[in-house]
């Protein structure tokens, strides 16, 4: 996964699209979560639109510890710094946005007293404005009040040339301006209706109060203290402690609107997949994150441990650089592309090292994207035969006889990227023998997720182009919005003259750019799904992406801890609800 988050619409119909497209399918229970058909979807309930009524719990009643383990470390907090899902999904605890998402992924407000729409007047007329009014009793959790100059602050850090973030999107392409109108108002000015806000727009907030001393200091954000020790935030936990390599943990927040039950949440991080298997197994851990479905029988076993899916829109993936000035030079033929995803045989590999009822391979980035699927485009299939008649066309032959195809001297072997887990590591050696029988050589390469996800000014191997094809989980950048622009447009293209561009991959075309633009800014679902429709299509026959399988996120959970109600977009959204059981 790469980045996170934001929905909606213009006048009535503008509202009342972006809450439907909000209401996707519940979560499952043991096996992958049910994706609702596109009729369904069009009729789901409403999200909520008023805040919840908190019921707090005195700081005293305040008991127990709920321990997580983590397989990947979190490569910085602060989100202007960081795409990588292991930091996104603790700011539920301890940094909260504007709204987050429930079990059913509905919106329902958080620091706002209700969901903008254009019959509360939160949606101007002409879809151009967007007025948050936020609730009156947040405070950050030293007892600062959070105001709507924090808002305008956090757009002001997003934006300054001085900060290298990971991505300007979609503010710098389609926010004109953020204003406070009053302490508890904010304004949000689009350049044109902008349909995907709801998950693209203020799921998190910085404390001004905090950051803009080090900011005045320093002349930016990026080597700031609170990227690693956000001793203040807002939500039902408050940072505590972070030990590289070791844990990280959040005590309880009694300034939070909804203070917890709990006293702590213990993260731990744990070296692989079978450390933290067997953390789940002996009762030392309460919930167990990034599961693979080959698991679920072993961990299910002895009755103390359920495993539940959340639909997150994630599908593994490989992501293909084509870029002319970092890639290798087959990768930026459409043909090689296309031999490559007929010489792979991913139906086997799910069947081998997966389960397949859970994990079916996928065809296009959207395919776990309630509404936005299409049954119209199928997975590549395994056809060797034809892989080595499409690398012969492209002109890449063994002339050598050493048994990689070559091309003017340059032999073909592509860079391999991905992280250190296991089960990535079993697909790569998968691979590495599939593609032999046609001639194509490769270079495993594995990063822990500390380096894996870092920017370009960091040295991140997938930023600087260190790669032919990297695979990981991912998911549109607001599930469950399917938006996921920044991934593909040229705007986004990273570079050293564009370090904070998104799109890791040097893909552009013009063409592309014009519906991705289009999509966005499209109020009527129906024309903004056959604009996905086109997007997909192009995808698809210039071989960009290539799906591994379908990937809902599973999490083990422990009988010792209650009240988890897991969501997609925002797992932990209702902590403040967990107890430790007596």
């Amino acid at each position: 996964m790469k980045r996170t988050p934001v929905i909606a619409r213009i006048l009535g119909g503008l509202a009342a699209a972006s809450l439907a497209l909000a209401a996707c399918a519940p979560a499952a229970t043991p096996t992958a979560a049910p994706q609702p058909t596109e009729a369904a979807q069009a009729t789901a309930a409403p999200a909520a639109t008023t805040a919840p009524q908190p019921t707090a719990a005195p700081a005293a009643n305040f008991s127990g510890t709920a321990n997580i383990t983590f397989v990947q470390e979190p490569d910085n907090l602060n989100p202007l710094y960081s795409s990588m899902w292991f930091s996104d999904i603790t700011r539920q605890f301890w940094l909260k946005g504007a709204w987050s998402f429930d079990a059913n992924n509905q919106a329902f407000p958080e620091l706002v007293t209700e969901i903008p729409s254009a019959d509360n007047g939160g949606i101007s007329a002409d879809g151009k404005t967007l007025t948050l009014k936020l609730r009156p009793d947040v405070t950050w959790s030293d007892g600062t009040p959070l105001t709507a100059d924090d808002f305008v602050f956090t757009y002001d850090m997003v934006m300054s040339e001085k900060n290298i973030v990971q991505t300007r999107y979609p503010y710098e392409d389609f926010v004109s301006g953020v204003e406070a109108a009053d302490p508890q108002t904010v304004v949000v000015h689009f350049t044109e209706p902008f349909a995907p806000w709801l998950t693209q727009i203020f799921d998190y907030v910085l404390p001004k109060h905090v950051l803009q001393p080090v900011f005045e200091k320093d002349g930016t954000l990026d080597n700031a203290e609170w990227n690693r020790a956000p001793t203040v935030g807002v939500g039902p936990f408050v940072f505590s402690e972070w030990e590289s390599g070791s844990h990280l943990s959040f005590k309880a927040n009694s300034n939070w609107v909804k203070p917890p039950k709990l006293e702590q949440v213990f993260i731990r991080i744990v070296p692989d997949d079978a450390a933290q298997e067997a953390a789940i197994l002996a009762g030392d851990t309460h919930i167990g994150i990034f599961l693979s479905s080959d698991q679920i029988d072993r961990l299910e076993a002895g009755g103390n441990v359920k495993v539940v899916a959340t639909p997150g829109g994630y599908n593994e993936s490989w992501f293909l650089n084509v870029n002319p000035a970092t890639a290798h030079p087959a990768m930026l033929d459409v043909k090689v592309r296309q031999a490559i995803a007929l010489a792979t045989d991913r139906f086997s590999i799910v069947e081998d090292l997966l389960k397949p009822d859970i994990n079916p391979v996928n065809a296009t980035f959207w395919d776990n994207t309630p509404g936005f699927a299409t049954d119209s485009l199928q997975p590549y299939p395994y056809d060797p035969e034809q892989a080595k008649a499409l690398l012969d066309e492209a002109g890449w032959v063994d002339s050598n006889g050493d048994g990689t195809r070559d091309k003017d001297g340059v032999e073909l072997v592509l860079r391999y990227a991905t992280t250190t887990r296991e089960l990535r590591k079993n697909v790569q050696a998968v691979v590495q023998q599939q593609w032999a029988q046609v001639g194509i050589g490769v270079e495993l390469i594995n990063h822990s997720s500390d380096i894996f996800w870092n920017n370009y000014n960091d040295g991140g191997p997938q930023a600087l182009g260190e790669y032919d094809i990297s695979e990981y989980s991912q998911s549109p950048n607001g599930p469950p919005d399917p938006e996921a622009s920044n991934n593909w447009l040229c705007s986004e293209v990273t570079s050293a003259d564009n370090p904070d561009g998104a799109n890791w991959q040097g893909y552009c075309d013009p063409a592309m750019d014009e519906l991705l633009k289009k999509q966005a800014v499209t109020a009527d679902p129906a024309a903004r799904l056959a604009l996905y429709r086109e997007i997909q299509q192009k995808m698809y026959d210039e071989v960009l992406y290539i799906g591994m399988w379908k990937d809902p996120d599973l999490w083990s959970i422990n009988s010792g801890l209650q009240g988890v109600n897991l969501s997609g977009p925002t797992p932990f959204w209702n902590a403040s609800d967990w107890s430790v059981a007596p």
